[in-house]
């Protein structure tokens, strides 16, 4: 069972509710080691087709070697506000097998690191920390940089930190709070009557 407070009406949880990617992040917030190791935790415990946990991450504390070299490969896009986050973590995947990188390795690799990346998303905001994933990078540049084999593939990045602004506040391509509708969403579903 769980081990989530659980209320008598069903409402969306206030972390996912409130969540937004912020474009701005607080320069004077720290990552601890121990953050990290938390987010990280809960990645290797997301769930993955034949638990294959195809899943690898590049992480990069503000300061250190790693952050300055994947800094270095961000898109002008976002080099104009994910440099100052606490952590940047790029995200990879197993794609093919190591001593045949063109046999695929599991049709389901990409949703299983998806699924990793949204554990640690969720714990970053149980720990007080924001995210915002992106693909504006130069993926190969980053293989190389890190000596990332061919059977694996640098697929996105995370920036985790404490955002500078509320939702809404700033303007961005790609992070506006709109959603389609539940209705829009959903394929197929039989409502009965409501209580």
């Amino acid at each position: 069972m769980a081990v989530c407070d659980v209320t008598s009406d069903p409402v969306l949880h206030p972390a996912l509710s409130e969540r937004f990617s912020p474009v701005g992040f607080r320069p004077d917030v720290v990552m601890t080691h121990e953050h990290v190791d938390v987010l990280l935790e809960a990645a290797r415990l997301a769930p993955s087709a034949g638990n294959s946990q195809p899943w690898g991450f590049v992480v990069g504390r503000r300061g250190d070697a790693v952050h300055e070299r994947l800094v270095r490969h961000l898109a002008r896009s976002s080099s104009a506000w994910a440099p100052p986050a606490s952590t940047l973590v790029a995200n990879l995947t197993q794609v093919g097998v190591e001593d045949a990188p063109d046999w695929e390795y599991s049709e389901f690799s990409r949703y299983d690191l998806g699924q990793a990346v949204a554990h640690m998303c969720v714990q970053a905001l149980a720990l007080g920390f924001d995210s915002h994933q992106f693909r504006a990078f130069d993926r190969e540049g980053v293989s190389a940089e890190f000596g990332v084999p061919a059977h694996i593939e640098v697929v996105s990045m995370t920036a985790f930190g404490v955002a500078d602004h509320g939702p809404g506040e700033v303007s961005s391509p790609g992070t506006s709070r709109e959603r389609r509708s539940r209705g829009a969403i959903t394929w197929a579903r039989e409502v009965g009557e409501r209580s």
